[in-house]
């Protein structure tokens, strides 16, 4: 056995441990502590060395380097304690005197950004009637964000949402991927992988190519609900938005429904609510016409009940999607969508 060895890690300790008292400063014990149990630190340098010595040697000159090691960090903790201590009696001294009778300085506590908020108030209102909510993929296969909601390959439906595309195969769905232009697609999955009876709730962020102003952003965050069942009816998505609405803007609050367009439901609707800054008499919020547009919703589609292996002449559901940045800024008077995404504390105070 290489004596050298044994009286080099011998010496190493001896004089490091030496050294160690003479540190009285963070700067000098955190240097010492580089020097000798850095990556290039003398104890480090030998405990590197024990691949190239011999099977008998490795393991003696390993725990004796080890040892070592262990006695340094002990030395290093206990001289940092003692260092802070003496730190914090010299500030004492200088402070004079210490009024433990006088109050703390209060510690900054954060708060939910806006966005958070009214997403899980919207959730807790459709909790009480019996929805489960989940999140879903951000990255979604096209055949999920378009075909098994029932919009082909080339159908002009699709310029309604401008997708940004990671993986664009232009005859092959199955390989494309992009960034979900809404949440709709988990309500595929889950009902792929769950038997009816359904309610789920479904929030998470958006994304879509456009330019950004005031009532647009690329990203956005996103509330979609699905409920299928046997004898579900419009009666019952009207009954079910009705509630939701009083739940988040008032009980005085009256809704409209009209027709509209969406590839996977039929018939489509847009779901008004009178206007609550002036009852339905008209004002700028409303644009006067007493009445403002909160979300889509329809039932849903023959297609896309059967695409998932339900029968439609058994089954039917309602689905239903909103903003939940537009539901923030009506209920708060924000005139503007940007104000969510700059991190303006000035902004994000008020809802602290």
């Amino acid at each position: 056995m290489p004596k050298d060895l044994k009286e080099q890690i011998a010496e190493i300790e001896s004089h490091s441990l030496c050294r160690l008292t003479r540190c009285t400063s963070a700067d000098e014990i955190e240097q010492w502590r580089v020097d000798i149990m850095g990556r290039r630190g003398e104890l480090t340098t030998i405990l590197r060395s024990l691949p190239d010595l011999d099977a008998k040697t490795r393991p003696v000159i390993g725990a004796l380097a080890n040892q070592a090691k262990v006695q340094l960090e002990s030395a290093f903790d206990k001289r940092k304690e003692e260092l802070a201590s003496q730190l914090f009696d010299v500030e004492l001294r200088n402070m004079g005197h210490l009024d433990v009778t006088l109050p703390g300085r209060s510690i900054p506590s954060g708060s939910y950004h806006p966005t958070t908020q009214i997403v899980r108030e919207i959730a807790e209102a459709f909790t009480a009637m019996g929805f489960q909510t989940i999140e879903g993929p951000e990255v979604e296969l096209d055949s999920y964000n378009f075909q098994k909601l029932n919009i082909p390959l080339h159908h002009p439906a699709r310029d309604m949402w401008n997708s940004l595309w990671i993986k664009q195969e232009t005859n092959d769905e199955n390989a494309s991927l992009l960034l979900r232009t809404h949440t709709s697609p988990m309500q595929v999955r889950i009902m792929e992988n769950n038997p009816p009876p359904v309610r789920v709730l479904v929030p998470g962020k958006a994304y879509r190519y456009e330019a950004t102003d005031a009532t647009h952003e690329w990203q956005f965050t996103q509330i979609e609900g699905l409920a299928v069942d046997k004898n579900i009816t419009f009666a019952n998505l009207k009954a079910t938005l009705e509630e939701f609405a009083r739940r988040i803007f008032g009980n005085r609050r009256k809704a409209r429904f009209r027709c509209d367009f969406f590839p996977f439901v039929e018939p489509g609707a847009e779901m008004s609510i009178d206007c609550f800054r002036c009852d339905g008499g008209g004002c700028r919020v409303c644009g006067n016409s007493g009445w403002i547009e909160i979300l889509g919703a329809g039932m849903v589609h023959p297609e896309v009940l059967k695409g998932v292996g339900y029968d439609p002449g058994v089954y039917t559901g309602f689905a239903f999607g909103m903003g939940a940045e537009r539901i923030s800024m009506l209920r708060h008077g924000i005139d503007d969508i940007r104000h969510f995404h700059l991190n303006d504390l000035r902004f994000l105070r008020q809802f602290a």
